[in-house]
């Protein structure tokens, strides 16, 4: 078995063993496990079937990383994305009359999108042409959007008619199980140990059911059906506009997070050629973008690949073999749904804070000097969480962009594809 291995994936010329590769597939497993316990609970609250969900999101998660290792042949794991499954739950869903059907073929739809420019000179021309400024806001503004989602999950945040929002009853226990549960998500992920956010999951789980206020069924069962959501998609039933702008905004977030993705972690496995280049960049891509279709068509949010990969790679993972192995477990873990089912979304609050603070943190590379670059940027990483759609923040950014280096008189810094999506989300505004 370890030959045949050796031979599929080349281990020895990447200064690999399979025993290295598996314990790197399990790190990267550990690692964003969680997204099996917050995918389900964030697109319930969108109106989809829970059991079902968390089939989809393992069955993606598995099928996707599989192809990515035995097709690109990469270290990488891919999932249901963070930030995507909020923008799906939150913003898409209620501006499609609560239609997730409707929701699910736009999602498949940008899939198709990504898949042709994946394989085109497209893809480059339109990332490269994306201020890096832009860029970095717009992560960071879905951080804070995921971060105010967490709050308001964890009972901390509330609405209010006076103020909008306020704090809510911090003495309630479902609020202090979530603030233990951060505080030893943070601690644990600060002394380095693997699987830090599903410790801090699982733990705030076994808290509230142990106190009485959730109830579990057991750990182990057969998986609940997926019917409820597969091949659920629509593809119409709304305003052309805002199929439109929904389909975009998932293509132009899929794209950065993936090609960041990639390039984080090709950097850390010394996967870059002499030109800075991720090997099997196109693979790589057109697996991720094929990863949304099937997504799609099982019933969740787009897939991506997970930034958490880097914890494998940093474990030695140099092949497709530890993809291979992240694919197994998440296969695995269909049998746990009761587990999944048990765990309510103040235990999972926390997971949503900590993946915001990782996502926030690329703020400090704005040029803040610059303000025709830090206004923009501002403007869009705090529309985001404040109009509550990361459509609207991502569009507030390209519109502010263009205008203030219009009306400053540097134009000339303006690329053409800038100006292009600026347009459209001007002319969503106008027709909505």
């Amino acid at each position: 078995m370890s030959e045949r291995l050796e031979r599929l994936f080349d281990l020895a010329a990447h200064g690999t063993t399979v025993r290295r590769e598996i314990v790197a597939g399990v790190t990267t497993f550990l690692t964003m496990a969680y997204i099996m316990f917050v995918n389900p609970k964030i697109l319930a609250g969108a109106g989809m079937d829970q059991g079902a969900v968390f089939m989809a999101t393992c069955i993606a998660a598995a099928a996707t990383t599989l192809m990515m290792g035995l097709y690109a042949k990469l270290p990488v794991a891919l999932a249901p994305g963070m930030g995507l499954n909020a923008y799906f739950a939150y913003t898409v869903v209620p501006a499609l009359n609560y239609n997730w059907q409707l929701a699910l073929g736009c999602v498949f739809l940008s899939g198709i999108l990504f898949v042709l420019i994946s394989i085109t000179p497209a893809r480059e021309w339109l990332i490269n042409a994306i201020p890096k400024s832009l860029k970095l806001a717009i992560a960071a503004g879905i951080g804070f959007f995921l971060a105010l989602i967490g709050l308001v999950n964890a009972g901390v945040v509330t609405s209010s008619v006076m103020t909008v929002v306020q704090a809510g009853v911090l003495t309630e226990p479902q609020v202090l199980i979530a603030a233990g549960a951060l505080i030893v998500i943070f601690a644990l992920a600060a002394r380095r140990v693997i699987g830090a956010v599903l410790i801090g999951i699982v733990g705030a789980t076994a808290a509230a059911v142990g106190l009485g206020y959730e109830f579990a069924s057991g750990i182990v069962s057969l998986p609940p059906s997926i019917a409820p959501t597969f091949l659920a998609m629509r593809f119409d039933g709304a305003a052309g506009s805002a199929i439109a702008s929904s389909v975009f905004v998932f293509l132009l977030i899929d794209m950065l997070d993936t090609s960041g993705t990639l390039t984080a972690v090709g950097q850390q496995a010394k996967l870059l050629d002499e030109q800075g280049r991720f090997v099997n960049a196109r693979r790589a891509l057109t697996t991720d973008a094929l990863g949304t279709m099937i997504g799609a068509a099982l019933g969740t949010s787009p897939v991506t690949a997970y930034i958490e990969s880097a914890s494998g790679i940093q474990a030695g993972g140099r092949t497709g073999l530890t993809a291979v192995v992240v694919a197994l477990l998440f296969l695995l873990c269909l049998f746990f749904s009761p587990l999944a089912a048990a765990v309510p979304p103040y235990a999972t609050a926390p997971a949503l804070i900590f993946v915001a603070a990782l996502m926030v943190k690329g703020l400090k590379d704005i040029d803040w000097d610059d303000l025709t670059e830090a206004a923009p940027a501002l403007l869009t990483a705090l529309a985001i969480p404040f109009t509550y759609s990361i459509a609207t923040g991502i569009g507030i950014g390209f519109i502010s962009y263009v205008a203030i280096k219009i009306v400053s008189g540097r134009r000339r810094d303006v690329n053409f594809a800038v100006f292009i999506i600026a347009a459209a989300f001007v002319a969503k505004i106008v027709w909505s």
